[in-house]
């Protein structure tokens, strides 16, 4: 049986990870920050450790014996990182590193380092292969470029097997509902407004939570090491667009759409190609209007989700 560690695993997109994989023995390392939670975990079989991935003690003592480490441990939203940037760095870029060492010393096998599109910054037309220039434009990006350049650093200064993966927007369940898709849900199916950043003209490249795992899973057999491999979506859309696609699932109306002030620095479009992981034979397998169809469904079953925000 293989033996795994997921950092952030009690996370969205890390429970969703772990889910996906249950005949394997699976610990749990989260520092259960007000968007990790348990609960996510409910009816799975795993060994728990709740820390910090920039606590190299603990690291020692949970990471060896592991045959596969994938790193979902990370401070995500942007808003949170231009309020404040220095709690991102610290889990972002130290808590990488931290954990990169603790997997060098304890002899990992096999290390993905789960990463994002907005390392890029912003693309007017066209798609970004994996060797285009990192240009990050938010303390967030820029946090994740600093983490994804120090697991190449260790690929190549130290022979660490760690691939990279790059994913857009994801949504499903269990999303904590700071995000677009979870926060819109949540307040229209209560008749509470929601906010719709500027214009409403943001593009952005939609993956259910599923696909992106079962991504992460074929790089972790598959993928070669300091390499870079794109987890595109299946629906680009602006923001107005889904809003509109949003309301009509609620079935609520634009009455409750509140345009407010634009983010800071808020780029324009996200775009990734992802030929070199279909090349390993990946294929997204749900379509973007099924599983935003059964992700609205989820919400409206579970009325009491952070109902708070």
């Amino acid at each position: 049986m293989r033996k795994v560690l997921v950092t952030g695993g009690a996370g969205f997109i890390g429970s969703h990870f772990t889910r996906a994989l249950p005949d394997a023995e699976i610990t749990v390392l989260d520092k259960l920050t007000y968007a990790g939670d348990l609960a996510n975990l409910d009816g799975v079989r795993y060994t728990f450790a709740q820390g910090d991935i920039c606590d190299a003690g603990l690291l020692k003592e949970v990471v060896p014996g592991h045959d596969l480490v994938v790193n979902f441990a990370a401070e995500s939203h942007v808003d949170r990182s231009i309020e404040g940037a220095a709690v991102f760095v610290r889990t972002n870029v130290l808590g990488t590193q931290t954990l990169l060492d603790a997997c060098l010393e304890a002899g990992v096998p096999k290390v993905v380092q789960v990463s994002t599109d907005e390392v890029y910054g912003s693309i007017d037309e066209g798609s970004w292969t994996e060797d285009a220039p990192l240009r990050p434009r938010s303390p967030y990006a820029a946090s994740k470029a600093g983490g994804d350049l120090l697991a190449r650093a260790y690929a190549i200064t130290h022979g660490l097997d760690v691939s990279i993966t790059r994913c857009g927007n994801n949504y499903g369940p269990y999303q904590y509902p700071e995000k677009m898709i979870p926060l819109f849900v949540s307040r229209l199916l209560r008749g509470r407004k929601v906010p719709l950043y500027g214009d409403g003209g943001n593009v952005r490249d939609w993956i259910h939570v599923s696909d992106h795992c079962a991504a992460i899973r074929l790089v972790a057999e598959a993928g070669r090491p300091g390499e870079v491999y794109h987890v595109a979506g299946t629906a680009e859309l602006t923001n107005l667009e889904l809003t509109e696609r949003l309301l009509a699932a609620c079935g609520a109306g634009w009455e409750l759409v509140e345009y407010v002030e634009d983010r800071k620095g808020h780029d324009r479009r996200y775009s990734l190609d992802d030929a070199k992981l279909r090349a390993l034979g990946y294929r997204p397998a749900v379509g973007f209007d099924t599983g935003l169809a059964e992700t609205v469904r989820w919400y409206a079953d579970h009325p009491g989700w952070h109902s708070d925000l």
